[in-house]
């Protein structure tokens, strides 16, 4: 049964003091900027502020090494899907096909409606087994990304998988920053997209099942809610790279693949922006890779799904694995066949 929108029970955010400020709702307001300072000093006097183990009811200075907690009361979460069943179980990894709209790990005002918290729910149920510990998710999608997630039970086949995943993104970093050709990935990550218009005439135009390379750096940006968000070029950028292919063109928009050979947060999004051509419905990442001020990462919209991966498995083995999540109808092609997707 999907998750209804229910309360939670809270949470203590934690926090240490590493340089003076003149104030613990001016901290406050600085570390968390969803709340201005006055939101802050409502807190304090409600009594929902603890430094060094003692309740505050006034706001003060604080000194480098200070201790503070949150105690955050319990909030409405919203409905979100529920997961469905495993793609693939060895009873160590365990891949499922994220539903759009579940967020993947506590963030951005879910804590229970998460894909982590349904996975200790299946388990405390019975539905799935945990004789080798408890799922946990090993990368993250957007709430409103569907497709491939990849979770493991064991400690140590989370951190092979983490090193596996940097170790891709290192060998794509290489290849963007030299303009060389792609480097064979240990993971190869295919997910489909909607666009706007991609150009159909003149030079960089696509025709269907041609590709096009995009390596535009990503880094951080000032945002008008948020400290800063990741968006093409920006402060202190990292070398990106993915790269697009055609499948069909449509009355608004166009059909496309995008493999990305770097783990930037949220690149695909902030890639087909940068080249004129956003998602279709992006609220955030606007044309050219202007970044809206009044949006948020996690705002609905966009359709974007994680369809195809191969990584070695097990580890050691010499095997692959490749795995697969049918998309969803609106990202299915003329040429899928039924039932069978491209």
């Amino acid at each position: 049964m999907s998750p209804h929108a229910a309360p939670n029970g809270g949470h203590a955010y934690g926090d240490t003091v590493r340089r003076a400020h003149s104030s613990v709702s001016a901290f406050y307001a600085a570390r968390y900027r969803h709340s201005p300072a006055a939101v802050w000093l409502e807190r304090i006097a409600a009594g929902e502020i603890v430094r060094n183990g003692q309740r505050l009811r006034a706001d003060g200075p604080l000194q480098p090494g200070d201790r503070l907690m949150w105690h955050r009361p319990p909030w409405w979460e919203p409905a979100v899907p529920d997961l469905p069943g495993p793609l693939f179980d060895d009873g160590d990894l365990l891949v499922l096909a994220k539903p759009s709209g579940l967020p993947v790990l506590p963030a951005g005002g879910f804590l229970e409606h998460t894909a982590l918290r349904l996975l200790e729910r299946q388990v405390r149920a019975g539905r799935l087994d945990a004789g080798a510990g408890l799922p946990r998710p090993v990368h993250r999608l957007g709430r409103f990304t569907s497709g491939l997630l990849v979770c493991a039970r064991r400690p140590a086949s989370r951190a092979w998988l983490s090193a596996l995943l940097r170790d891709s993104t290192a060998e794509a970093c290489r290849a963007a920053s030299t303009a060389a050709e792609e480097a064979p990935a240990a993971c190869r990550k295919v997910y489909r997209a909607l666009v706007g218009p991609l150009a159909a005439e003149g030079a960089g135009a696509l025709a269907p099942g041609q590709s096009l390379r995009i390596t535009t750096p990503i880094g951080r940006r000032p945002h008008g809610r948020l400290a800063e968000v990741w968006a093409a070029g920006g402060r202190e950028p990292l070398p990106a790279l993915t790269t697009i292919t055609l499948l069909e063109r449509r009355a608004h928009g166009c059909l496309v693949t995008a493999a990305i050979g770097t783990g930037r947060p949220h690149q695909i999004r902030i890639h087909l922006a940068a080249i004129g051509s956003p998602l279709l419905g992006d609220p955030l990442y606007r044309l050219g890779g202007a970044v809206d001020p009044t949006a948020l990462p996690g705002d609905p919209g966009y359709r974007l799904h994680a369809h195809r991966l191969s990584l070695p498995w097990p580890p050691g083995a010499g095997q692959r694995l490749a795995l697969e999540a049918p998309p969803p109808p609106e990202l299915c092609s003329h040429g899928d066949r039924p039932g069978v997707s491209a």
